[in-house]
């Protein structure tokens, strides 16, 4: 299967390509992505997608460093919840170290790897991809967005004793300079950033001490392996594109930067149907939702991408043999004696995944 990103890699692309005066929308629709889906910043889409759109987007905005004016609007918050952890983080180091361990969880196709020697640090950047394509600006916007979280750790001031690209310089150094300060060098031997080890070193000023022991629990909630399966992937598309009403096998199959036959393929090879993890999945969804009184069974029936409260309650008496209604003033979310819970798929939670 192809590597994915997170949909909040293309945060704020829509405003930086009409600030540029080009149309996002239509060359979204060009690379096979849905403008719409952006709305979900925890989507997953296909990173080869992403690749080619910063490629066109840069080329018809007629500017070399498109990905690095992206980086430049990114927040701290664009990484998803592993942000959450990574704030309370004691320092620098353990902050990084983490990020790089756990780079999976926001970008399939990011390699990245922290080294030190003789007092230097060196964060080198890597995009792994399955074929050979042009990548200037991806890799301008992960250099960026790593370079902009060391800035969050270390201060506005901080500097890189050097910032590394592999690819040749633009006509036009000024975004360059203005980001990185002049230590840019290109046609280097690797994309990187290269600084004192000792920054490493430095107590992390948004640290809560009182808050790091919740922060890493909640971490290993979520925290998952690379060798997330295709069962795994379309599992966790479902239950973020169902609040969307566009939960289908071809959405989900367009996220994979797959067919829908492909999808069939590996989900009969886990003995399951797009059908029988979409069934699964909302009948969880909805044994969670349907407990907590706060919210009312018509936001409910929308939030698992039924058309109408009727049609959800007429899926809910079939799963589970009585209304919404009936199952919530029991009060305890148990199943009547003799019922049978309906056929689910395993699960594990992931991060940033539905």
């Amino acid at each position: 299967m192809k590597p994915l990103v997170r949909n909040a890699t293309l945060s704020n692309y829509v405003e930086l390509s009409q600030s540029l005066g080009i149309d996002p929308r239509a060359l979204m629709k060009r690379v096979g992505l849905d403008p719409a889906g952006l709305a979900v910043q925890d989507r997953w889409i296909s990173g080869e997608a992403v690749i080619q759109l910063l490629e066109l987007s840069a080329a018809a905005a007629h500017v070399e460093d498109f990905g690095l004016l992206l980086a430049e609007r990114r927040r701290f918050s664009t990484l998803g919840p592993i942000s959450l952890v990574l704030r309370e983080e004691p320092d620098v180091r353990s902050a990084v170290e983490l990020l790089v361990r756990h780079e999976h969880m926001y970008n399939e196709m990011l390699h990245s790897r922290l080294s030190e020697a003789n007092g230097l640090a060196t964060l080198k950047v890597n995009l792994e991809l399955a074929e050979a394509m042009a990548a200037r600006q991806a890799t301008e916007l992960a250099m960026g967005a790593f370079h902009q979280v060391l800035r969050t750790f270390l201060g506005a001031r901080w500097q890189a004793l050097s910032v590394c690209f592999t690819h040749s310089a633009p006509t036009d150094h000024a975004t360059h300079r203005r980001i990185f300060g002049p230590v840019v060098e290109f046609d280097s031997e690797f994309n990187g950033i290269v600084f004192y080890g000792s920054d490493l070193n430095i107590p992390n000023p948004m640290s809560d001490p009182l808050l790091r022991t919740y922060a890493r629990q909640f971490f290993e909630s979520i925290a998952v392996s690379r060798d997330t399966t295709v069962l795994d992937r379309v599992r966790d598309l479902i239950e973020v594109l169902l609040p969307t009403g566009r939960c289908s096998i071809e959405q989900v199959a367009g996220s994979l930067g797959v067919d829908r036959r492909t999808v069939h393929r590996h989900l009969a090879a886990s003995g399951e149907t797009f059908s029988s993890v979409l069934n699964a999945t909302r009948a969880q969804l909805a044994e969670q939702l349907v407990t907590n009184p706060r919210r009312s069974l018509t936001d409910i029936s929308g939030l698992l991408g039924f058309s109408a409260p009727s049609a959800f309650s007429r899926w809910f008496r079939e799963q589970f043999g009585c209304s919404a209604r009936e199952w919530r003033a029991r009060g305890t979310g148990q199943r009547p004696t003799g019922e049978q819970r309906p056929p689910a798929v395993g699960r594990r939670r992931t991060a940033g995944r539905a």
